[in-house]
Formats: structure tokens, sequence, C-alpha cells
């Protein structure tokens, strides 16, 4: 089990010790559950309560508070949290090596640093680079490629010509490069299109469990580096994502739409084909996108409009109850102020 002082800990984070620079620090954890030697985190007050009546050692904070626990100050606990967990939690280490249910083609190139697990299918021409990781099932097809450090959970499935850079995770149950979703009507039928573009994926991307990428119909459906896809999302054939984007669970993005730069994508939002995202959009959950989004703005609601602009209408929406039920009101004084053949009422002259 690893350990550090909090002296330690701080030295890795940047960080100063308040109080017992030499408590021993044994596991992480959240404040409710944790136990003597555990460090836990706080970026705010609430947070900052309950570490103080838990059993945690010390506290990742932002800023100095008044605490009897031994405190690890840092520029941003939240960040603080992400860079020391794993110093607790590393991940699995598989050992370089081929299993004996592994088949591979004679004609692929699998370095001595890749570990190949239980029934890995690689296919011809396929290249690994170095230190990848393909866990149990993992399938490449021909002509695959994948960068330096690369790592694949079990049953990921890469159809043939794939390109995954370095330093990339694709989680199980993941495919990539299957059919895009074309057809066109031809006496009386649905007739499919080949679809005979790649995949692109590229460095930097972590790809969640049961997400599927389709490959171009022609030429590639790209990936930028550094985007983050959460589990169960589906990106059609010739979708162009940017770098750093943020795309979360069960989003869809119809074919041939272009996502610019550090683009958010929130649950359950779906997109149009053949539209353009600019850079740094925000689309909130389960939002309809059905136009081009510039650059910059934030945009809510099924179909999708400027944050501005639907949450007026939600707010007006709101308030139509009322308004019908002032309507049915004036309807039911204008009946029986009127007179019995429909003019003017006894009152007026």
């Amino acid at each position: 089990m690893p350990q550090f002082t909090a002296s330690e800990l701080a030295d890795r984070l940047q960080g100063q010790v308040i109080g017992d620079a030499n408590v021993v620090l044994t596991g992480f954890a959240p404040a409710d559950t944790a136990r003597p030697g555990d460090l836990t985190f706080a970026e705010n007050e609430r947070f900052l309560a309950r570490a103080e009546t838990s059993a945690a050692a010390a506290v990742l904070v932002a800023v100095e508070v008044p605490s009897t626990k031994t405190l690890i100050r840092v520029a941003n606990a939240r960040i603080a949290y992400a860079r020391v967990l794993p110093l607790f939690f590393p991940e699995p280490v598989f050992a370089p090596g081929v299993h004996p249910t592994a088949v591979v083609a004679a004609s692929a190139t699998v370095p001595a640093t890749a570990y190949l697990g239980p029934h890995v299918v690689v296919g011809e021409r396929v290249r690994l680079g170095e230190r990848v990781m393909l866990e149990a099932g993992v399938c490449l097809g021909a002509d695959c490629q994948i960068g330096d450090d690369s790592h694949l959970f079990p049953r990921v499935t890469l159809y043939p010509g794939a390109q995954v850079g370095q330093r990339v995770r694709i989680h199980a149950g993941a495919v990539i490069g299957s059919d895009g979703y074309g057809y066109v009507f031809d006496n009386g039928v649905h007739r499919k299109v080949p679809q005979v573009g790649i995949v692109i994926v590229q460095d930097d991307v972590e790809i969640g469990a049961n997400v599927t990428i389709d490959r171009g119909a022609l030429g590639s459906t790209v990936v930028g580096r550094g985007t983050k896809i959460d589990n169960l999302v589906q990106i059609g054939h010739n979708v162009v994502l940017g770098e750093h984007c943020l795309l979360v669970a069960q989003v869809g993005i119809a074919g041939s739409t272009r996502v610019g730069n550090l683009v958010t994508m929130a649950g359950q939002a779906g997109v149009a084909g053949h539209l353009k995202i600019g850079d740094r959009v925000v689309i909130a959950a389960q939002s309809g996108v059905m136009n081009d989004i510039p650059a910059g703005e934030k945009w809510l609601g099924a179909p999708a409009r400027p944050a501005t602009q639907m949450k007026r209408l939600l707010l007006a929406t709101e308030k139509l109850p009322d308004l019908l039920k002032r309507v049915a009101q004036l309807e039911r004084h204008a009946g029986a102020t009127a007179s019995p053949s429909g003019g003017a009422s006894a009152a007026e002259p």
C-alpha cells in the first residue's frame, strides 16, 4: 500500500503544509468514509465542515482555514485531488508479452514492450506502438495503427484501417470504425452506400465504454487531440471533432458535422448532420441542435436556441397557466356584461 508524508505530497503538488508535515498518509477517501491515515479534500465550506469532523489525518484545501487537521494548501483543491489520486490508486501494470490464446497475424508489428491479453485478435499489417496494452478480447482489424502508451480495455473493437494516436484510452465495449448510417432509396428499397473511409483518433483522447464512432463514408471521421468522450456516445460518419472537447454520456452527433475546439456537449445532447459548431461552444443537456452555432455561444433546448433567448421563452412558458386563467376570467366577464342581443350592455348609454 503506497504511503507518503504530508510534506512529500506537498512537494509533489507545489503546496504548503499547515500542521504536522510528518504525518503519514496511507490512503485517500471522501470525508464521509475517511479512516485514520487517509487524506481527503475540501473545496468549499460544506466539505471543510465534513472534513473537520471526519477521521481523516489531513485535508487538501485551497485556502488556509482554522482546523484541527493537518492541511495541505494548494492552488486548486480539485486539480490537486486529480493529481494525487493516482499515487494512492495506481492502475494495474501488465507485464509485456502475448497471451497464448491471442491470435496475431504474421504481418503485424508487435513490439516486445506491448501487452496482448487473452483472446486478443490482431489483424494483418496492424502496427502497435511501444507499451501498448490490449486487454482481453480486443479485436483489431487489418491495417489498424495504435500509438505508444495507448490502452484498450476488454472487448474493444477497431475496424480495419482505424488509426489511434499516443496515450489514448478506449474503454470496454467501444466500437471504432463501424459502418456509417448511409442509404439511398432505389427502386423501392434502401440501398446501402458502402462506407470505405476510416477513423482517426488523435493523441491523448479518452473514449468511454460502449462508444460507437463510425468510419467515414469517404475520407475520415476524426477525433481531435485531448478530447474526452463519455460512455454511450454515438459519433456519425465523417464527423470532425476538434481538440479538447468534452462529450458527456449519450451525446449523438450526426454525419459530416464539424465541431470546433474546446466544445462541451452535455448529456443526451443531439446534433444534426452537416452543421458547424464553433470553438468553445457549450450545448446544454438534452438539447436538440438543428442549426450552426457561432463560436463562444451557449445553446439549450429542443430545438436548441441561444441560452438567453431560450431562458426568456421558458420563463414566458411558465406564465402561460396564469395568463390562460386571466383570459378565461375576462371572457366570462365580457359575456356577463353583454346584452342579450349581443350589443352594448345595459350599463352603456
